[in-house]
């Protein structure tokens, strides 16, 4: 009995396919964190802004299709937007080296995968927070929730680790192959999922703008949404700036090597996978809703060590505050993201994540562009300065919000109410 308590929902056959592909699939992405931006650094030559510009490509798809993501997806069975999502990111991948062995590939072309695989991205983010109720039912959010980001964070250790000494041996272009890969056998894997969504049943007339009006105004009829919704968009908005000039910074200023680069990132991906295993625990002790604000209180002034670090032991010190950031994150979004389930009928699911995305994603194209004008003008040490200060005021929202005394999940789906 004990044993099986502790497995919990890795005894479903068909959440620990969903957990292999997502081991899969964020192994993949994680090394695409790392590859990417170092071909426009070390292959290219890019500066600041080009980086930055880069950064903003990324997550542009934001928003593009942040919006009619969720009601499209809601249309569709949620397993086979992750299929078709996690295919065409592979195939859009491989593109980068055989570009590179051509002798062909620019910056602009760079710009151009990050875009278009950050279009895939959205749809497979709005299905992927969609799918798992389905899949595991809503008393169980927690714990899937919870799990899911515990392999994320393995993958965030593993991905740098593997991902830095790949980069030195081969080259960055070379290594986005490995990320290919994964991303494919992760889709491959989805497919064999057994459990199938009914088909969502068609509008009599289906009309995009009002469904999307639909989720939006859901998301922002109820408070406790709203300021989750609000503290990710300023969260996120400062979080690129910072992360836009940290591999500059690393590289350029302090002297990082590919292998140092990536224990920095392994040292953030410990701290995401302390997080996901602490997460339920915190989030019953401290409460549902005072945790979503206290994390972030609590571990991003932390990340104002890394301005201060020099060449030498000081850097890994800094990085301590990198992976205090990736804990109270991973606590964070655990919380938040069941929350926002627990609270949306099943209908809205697609929209409502994609409207929270849409809003809360939406300014990181502008954090990127903002993080390399920044880093030309202030230097890559004085854009981390404002990207610290600026993540430790996401908190605000939340603390302001109904969340600050919120200790349980809502039990009840909230009313739908007409447009």
């Amino acid at each position: 009995m004990a044993k099986s308590s502790r497995l919990g929902l890795m005894r479903n056959r068909d959440f620990g396919r969903l957990f292999a592909a997502t081991a899969l699939g964020q192994s993949g992405d994680r090394i695409i964190f790392l590859a990417l931006p170092l071909v426009a650094i070390a292959e290219l030559c890019a500066d600041e802004f080009q980086v930055g510009l880069l950064t903003a490509m990324t997550s542009a798809g934001s928003l593009l299709v942040g919006l009619p993501a969720g009601a499209w997806v809601d249309r569709m069975r949620k397993r086979s937007v992750l299929i078709s999502t996690d295919l065409a990111r592979a195939l859009l991948l491989s593109t980068v080296p055989v570009a590179w062995w051509a002798g062909v590939l620019t910056i602009w072309w760079l710009c151009a995968v990050a875009l278009v695989h950050g279009v895939l991205t959205v749809f497979f983010d709005v299905a992927y927070v969609s799918y798992l109720p389905h899949l595991v039912g809503r008393g169980n959010l927690v714990e899937g929730n919870s799990k899911l980001s515990a392999v994320r964070s393995v993958t965030s250790i593993s991905g740098p680790t593997v991902a830095g000494p790949l980069v030195g041996l081969v080259g960055a272009p070379a290594t986005l192959l490995v990320s290919s890969a994964g991303m494919a056998m992760s889709g491959l894997l989805a497919i064999t999922i057994r459990k199938r969504e009914e088909k969502p049943e068609p509008s009599e007339r289906p009309q995009l703008a009002r469904e999307i009006k639909e989720g939006l105004k859901f998301v922002v009829k109820y408070p406790a949404l709203r300021a989750i919704m609000l503290g990710d968009a300023v969260f996120n908005l400062f979080l690129v700036m910072y992360q836009t000039m940290l591999l500059v910074f690393l590289e350029r200023e302090i002297g990082l090597q590919s292998f140092g680069l990536g224990l920095i990132f392994s040292g953030m991906g410990c701290g995401a996978l302390l997080g996901a295993l602490l997460a339920t625990r915190v989030s019953k002790r401290v409460g549902h809703g005072p945790v979503i604000w206290l994390a972030s209180l609590v571990s991003c002034p932390l990340t104002a060590l890394m301005p201060l670090a020099r060449a030498g032991w000081s850097v890994y010190v800094a990085a301590i505050g990198l992976a205090a950031l990736s804990l109270g994150g991973v606590v964070r979004v655990v919380a938040q993201s069941s929350f926002q389930q627990a609270l949306t009928p099943d209908r809205l699911l697609g929209r409502m994540s994609a409207t929270a995305r849409f809003v809360s994603w939406g300014g990181i194209p502008l954090g990127g562009l903002l993080g390399g004008a920044s880093g030309s003008v202030f230097g890559a040490a004085g854009t981390l300065w404002i990207g610290a200060v600026g993540m430790t005021l996401s908190f605000l929202p939340n603390f302001l919000s109904p969340l600050r005394t919120m200790r349980t999940l809502p039990t009840e789906k909230a009313p739908e109410f007409a447009c």
